[in-house]
C-alpha cells in the first residue's frame, strides 16, 4: 500500500448573539487592520455589563464608563440597560461629570442600540445613536461590522513547484497507482490534478482523496472527485487517524 501526500513547505491554513436583554457593552478601540499574508483582521473586545450573579465580583460599571478613552464605542441591546447606566451614575453622584466631560467624550464614539424604544432613552441621555433601525441583535452585528474598514494587501503568489511533474512521474514509475493521495490544500490540487489524472488514468477511481481540512475537501468537490476522508483537525494525528479508517474499511491494510 502506497500513500502519496502533495503539500507545500508550509501547509496553507485551512480556513455571538447579543446577550439577555438588560445589557450594555463596552467595545474596545478598532486597531488598524493588520495584514497576515493576504488576510486582514481586525478584533474587537466587548466588555459585558450584566445582571450580578452569585460568584461575580468584577469591577464596578461606572470605573469602565469613566474611562472612554479606553473604548471604541457603546452597545445598548435594550431599555432597560440605559436605566441600569443612568443608576450607576446616581449610585456614584456623577451625573453632573456625566453632563460636563463624559457624556461628550462617549459621543465622539459610535453607540449602538437594538430597537427604537432604546434609542429614545439613549438620546435622551445626551448620546447620539446607530443600528436602532436593525430591530435584532444578530442584524445589528451585521451592520456594525460592515462599517469596519479592511485593506487588503497581496504580497505573495502561490506558483507550482518547477519539479511537481518530474517528481509525480518518478512516484508512478516506482510505485504504481497510489492507495490514497492526500491534499494539503486548494492550490497542491490546483497544480497536481492534471498530472495525476493523466498518470493515473483509469484506475484514478481506485485511488482515495483525502482533505487536511474542510477548505481543501470543498476545492476536491468542486473537481468532481470523492473525498474519502477530512481529517478532523489539521494535525498529523487526526490524519493519520482518518487514513487509518479509510484503508482499514477498504481492506487495505
Amino acid at each position: 500500500m502506497q500513500e502519496l501526500r502533495l503539500r507545500e513547505e508550509q501547509p496553507e491554513p485551512e480556513s455571538r448573539p447579543w446577550p439577555c436583554a438588560g445589557t450594555f457593552h463596552f467595545t474596545k478601540p478598532l486597531p488598524k487592520a493588520q495584514v497576515l499574508f493576504k488576510d486582514c483582521q481586525t478584533i474587537m473586545k466587548v466588555l459585558l455589563l450584566k445582571d450580578a450573579k452569585g460568584d461575580d465580583c468584577g469591577q464596578d460599571p461606572y470605573i469602565r464608563l469613566s474611562h472612554p478613552e479606553c473604548y471604541g464605542g457603546l452597545i445598548f441591546t435594550s431599555p432597560r440597560a440605559v436605566e441600569a447606566m443612568e443608576l450607576c451614575l446616581e449610585k456614584h453622584n456623577k451625573t453632573e461629570v456625566w453632563e460636563k466631560c463624559l457624556k461628550g467624550k462617549w459621543n465622539a464614539k459610535p453607540v449602538y442600540v437594538v430597537g427604537n424604544a432604546t434609542a429614545s432613552l439613549v438620546n435622551k441621555m445626551g448620546l447620539n445613536t446607530e443600528g436602532e433601525n436593525c430591530g435584532n441583535a444578530e442584524k445589528l452585528a451585521e451592520y456594525i461590522c460592515s462599517r469596519i474598514t479592511m485593506e487588503s494587501i497581496t504580497i505573495y503568489q502561490t506558483i507550482p513547484h518547477p519539479g511537481i511533474q518530474e517528481n509525480l512521474n518518478s512516484y508512478y514509475s516506482q510505485q504504481g497507482i497510489p492507495a490514497s493521495i492526500t491534499f494539503f490544500s486548494p492550490s497542491g490540487l490546483t497544480y497536481s490534478l492534471k498530472h495525476i489524472q493523466e498518470l493515473s488514468g483509469e484506475s484514478i477511481d481506485q485511488i482515495k482523496f483525502i482533505a487536511i481540512g474542510p477548505t481543501t475537501a470543498r476545492a476536491l468537490a468542486s473537481q468532481g472527485l470523492p473525498v474519502s476522508c477530512t481529517a478532523e483537525s489539521p494535525t498529523p494525528q487526526a490524519l493519520a487517524t482518518g487514513l487509518r479508517k479509510v484503508l482499514q474499511t477498504q481492506g487495505c491494510c
